[in-house]
């Protein structure tokens, strides 16, 4: 699939449409509650892959993931992670919450890349960590003079997904630097795989209702799998800092549709910290766009 520039960018914003979906449709879940989220919501993706995977890339796709290196695998575990910390937060605090936290996720790469690879951080790269910080810190403060201790461990359990996410593109770039680049779509079918073992046996007894699995289902197929595909088709044509600006808007939909559908009114503290966060990242990736330009 060829897109023009044009193309790409409608295409990148459906795809943050898709992403935002998870917290207003979890909010309407009947029973289904914690780890039985996370295991249908990893299984339906696993379960979607496996059909859009050969549809994509031919059925070889399956011995290159048998025969694929370390990092492959590496890279999958990091995807389960994910799968299952940001399917528990939602269910433990706000959407606004986890979809802020998430946002850190570009300058946990920064530092991790710096700490494990060398990577150097530019001076408004580390301005950026600096304010995300205060964001974050803000934000979790509040919630702690207010007595909301569920909601800062929710609040923490999100916070594993930017932090598994930054070893994830870590370990990607250190594959490339040793000549074996990462296929991300079967990493990801291997995240999904990982996940729903690991969340098993932590998932019974079952609960959820008939209702329950059809948003689960859409969720593993809709909110994951297509655009998980379609973001790496977006990626061969957009730039890095294109990719990322536009990936901001899952934040921006996921809580107005939070909002709207589901009446999850996000906290003062969470909107000024949330404005932080997602300026910093702003302000970083255009200046450092004018900068290569």
């Amino acid at each position: 699939m060829k897109l023009t520039h044009s193309q790409a960018v409608a295409l990148m914003v459906a795809v943050a449409l898709m992403w935002s979906i998870a917290g207003v449709v979890t909010r309407h879940l009947e029973s289904a509650r914690s780890f039985e989220v996370t295991f249908w919501r990893s299984f339906f993706t696993l379960l979607s892959l496996l059909v859009l995977l050969p549809m994509f890339q031919g059925r070889e796709v399956f011995a290159r993931i048998r025969h694929s290196g370390r990092y492959l695998w590496i890279s999958g575990i990091c995807w389960s992670v994910m799968f299952t910390a940001f399917m528990l937060a939602l269910t433990m605090t706000s959407v606004a919450n986890v979809l802020v936290t998430l946002a850190l996720g570009p300058l946990l790469t920064a530092l991790v890349a710096r700490i494990f690879i060398g990577h150097r951080i530019p001076p408004r790269t580390w301005t950026a960590i600096g304010v995300a910080g205060a964001g974050i810190a803000w934000m979790y403060g509040r919630q702690l003079s207010m007595g909301g201790v569920g909601q800062f461990a929710g609040t923490l359990v999100a916070l594993l997904v930017p932090m598994a996410a930054a070893v994830n593109w870590t370990v990607v770039q250190r594959s490339q630097a040793h000549g074996e680049s990462i296929d991300l779509v079967p990493a990801v079918l291997v995240g999904a795989a990982i996940s729903s073992l690991m969340t098993l046996p932590l998932a019974f007894p079952f609960a959820a209702t008939g209702r329950d699995l059809g948003l689960l289902a859409l969720l593993g197929l809709v909110q994951l799998a297509i655009p998980c595909v379609l973001a790496v088709i977006c990626a061969r044509v957009l730039k890095a800092p294109e990719m990322s600006l536009l990936a901001l808007l899952e934040i921006i939909f996921g809580i107005l549709l939070a909002w709207v559908g589901a009446g999850e009114v996000p906290a003062a503290s969470v909107l000024t910290g949330g404005l932080l966060v997602i300026g910093a990242l702003v302000a970083n990736e255009l200046m450092g766009w004018r900068y290569r330009a």
